[in-house]
């Protein structure tokens, strides 16, 4: 399997390298002291899993994950316990090291990357995607699936699914690139739509989930394409 490690401490870095070093089905491809330089590698190259720490001098590493688009397994390492994955239960996150942590907890939690990628369906049988929005400080668990539509008010996102509705400042774009293009369909400027929730459409207006939205003109052909109406 292949990794990298993003770690702004030497010492840190040295002991994930030789612990890697025990271990020969596991190939060490790059390591960074900044997200942003891993960022730009992930960019266009593919690992199994990644070693990353929470407290990083640009982007914490939680913060950090939310910004990569299908990410690896990733084995979050920390120096304060406080970090537990019932605080940040991330799906991409396999496990937590706490440093410091032994080359036995080391090994457990590679073996948990292993499991996950020989047996992704007992790991997600259902195959959801999910993700976590940070609003007013607390991580709000959404199910992608589950999103009704997405509504933008000038720097303000509201995001309305089945079980509730946020709010918090983002773009919509930000969210267009996001989204998986098969299933969530832009209507109006303001608006992202999940085809699944698609009740109707009446002349400019569309009907979803009961919620009645806007169609723009410039992206009604797009709409009704995606819909496999035209």
């Amino acid at each position: 399997m292949t990794c990298i490690i993003i770690e702004d401490e030497i010492p840190a870095q040295n002991i994930l390298k030789n612990f890697l070093k025990k271990l020969p089905d596991m190939k060490l491809v790059a390591t960074f002291k900044a997200a942003i330089e891993a960022n730009n590698f992930l960019k266009n190259e593919t690992v199994d899993m990644v070693f990353l720490d929470i407290n990083l001098p640009d982007i914490s590493g939680i913060d950090f994950i939310k910004t990569i688009k299908n990410p690896p397994a990733i084995i979050m390492t920390t120096a304060y316990p406080d970090y537990a994955v019932s605080s940040f239960e991330l799906d991409t996150i396999v496990d937590y090291l706490v440093k410091p942590f032994s080359f036995d907890r080391f090994l457990k939690a590679i073996n948990k990357v292993k499991n996950r990628i020989e047996k992704p369906e007992a790991i997600n049988p259902d195959q959801t995607e999910i993700l976590f929005l940070n609003v007013d400080k607390t991580l709000h668990k959404i199910v992608l699936d589950d999103i009704i539509y997405i509504e933008s008010d000038r720097n303000y996102i509201t995001v309305v699914t089945t079980k509730q509705k946020l709010s918090y400042i983002e773009s919509l774009k930000s969210w267009k690139e996001k989204l998986p293009d098969n299933q969530f369909i832009q209507t109006h400027k303001s608006y992202i739509i999940n085809r699944k929730y698609v009740d109707k459409i009446a002349g400019n207006e569309i009907y979803v989930n009961s919620n009645r939205l806007p169609i723009g003109r410039t992206y009604k052909q797009d709409l009704l394409r995606k819909l496999r109406i035209v």
